[in-house]
């Protein structure tokens, strides 16, 4: 590949989504298709995507691609487990290589959580950061002095399974109150019924006509998001905290509500006040495709 272009694919559980960056991080061309399941429906997937983007820039994309994906991601055998939306279950799915074959290029593989991490630094240019995904699930990624912080068992970042409540409802890890159960786009889903409306949508939208409770549901919300954002700061105290995920796409509101839940939990203590958490908070654009930029800067 031209050192002028990198490309990244977002392989989600629902569409692929895959782009060429140009060196200065600008979207040259853009393609999304649904995702197929199970292993060979992803790698089909990629692939159609993967020709698309050529035939948009009439460019041979012929280097590294970064592809980031859910679930447990060995990066060093370019492997992943546990991605069981994308219907990939049991052993250890040696994706990166079946990438490499079908596409005819060198692949990087990574935790989508991770890639958009990157492309969270990217946008907001910050060498410590904090971003915290908010979708099906709450995650983080981290940024730590400028390198992308994995843990020893690729753990870093998992906020939210820390318990909160001992008489919580029972997580999908198995423990008991955790912040997932709390913060997360499926424990809003569950708390806000909404029908064919997106859930956050439709509970943002209620709290701003004074429902009573729909502002309830969305401040409980919004203080488990600032728990884990308080939690996280608290351990490594990240120069910029960003929101993603399919929450954020609410934009500002959801940046307003998690900020006034953090001055709210900073009232009664001068330590957190003083830390100014609220005053560190984004939100990636809603246009943003923070995932896929993040997957291109990872085969530079």
């Amino acid at each position: 590949m031209s050192a002028a272009v990198s490309v990244g694919l977002d392989i989600g559980a629902t569409k692929t989504l895959g782009l060429v960056l140009d060196p200065d991080g600008t979207i040259l061309a853009e393609v999304r298709e649904p995702t197929e399941s199970g292993a060979a429906g992803i790698v089909r997937s990629a692939a159609r995507v993967f020709e698309a983007l050529r035939a948009a820039t009439d460019l041979p994309l012929d280097g590294t691609v970064g592809v980031g994906i859910p679930g447990l991601v060995d990066v060093e055998r370019g492997a992943v487990k546990h991605a069981v939306n994308l219907g990939v279950n049991g052993d250890w799915l040696p994706l990166r290589s079946l990438l490499a074959d079908r596409l005819g290029v060198p692949v990087v593989l990574e935790n989508d959580v991770n890639a958009a991490t990157l492309g969270a630094a990217a946008l907001s240019g910050a060498s410590d950061l904090v971003y915290l995904s908010i979708g099906t699930g709450l995650a983080a990624g981290l940024v730590l002095d400028g390198r992308l912080r994995r843990g020893e068992h690729g753990a870093a970042g998992e906020i939210g399974h820390v318990p909160v409540d001992p008489q919580g409802t029972v997580c999908q890890c198995g423990q008991r109150g955790c912040l997932e159960t709390i913060a997360s786009g499926s424990a809003l889903a569950a708390a806000w019924p909404a029908g064919d409306v997106p859930p956050a949508q439709a509970l943002f939208a209620a709290a701003r006509s004074g429902d009573p409770s729909a502002i309830a549901v969305r401040d409980r919300f919004s203080a488990g998001v600032a728990s884990a954002i308080r939690v996280l700061s608290l351990a490594v105290d990240p120069a910029s905290i960003v929101l993603g995920g399919g929450v954020a796409q609410l934009g500002d509101p959801l940046r307003s509500a998690v900020a006034q839940a953090l001055l709210d939990q900073a009232a009664s203590s001068p330590f957190l006040a003083s830390l100014d958490l609220a005053g560190r908070l984004q939100v990636v654009p809603s246009d943003y495709p923070v995932a896929a930029v993040g997957a291109a800067f990872l085969g530079r």
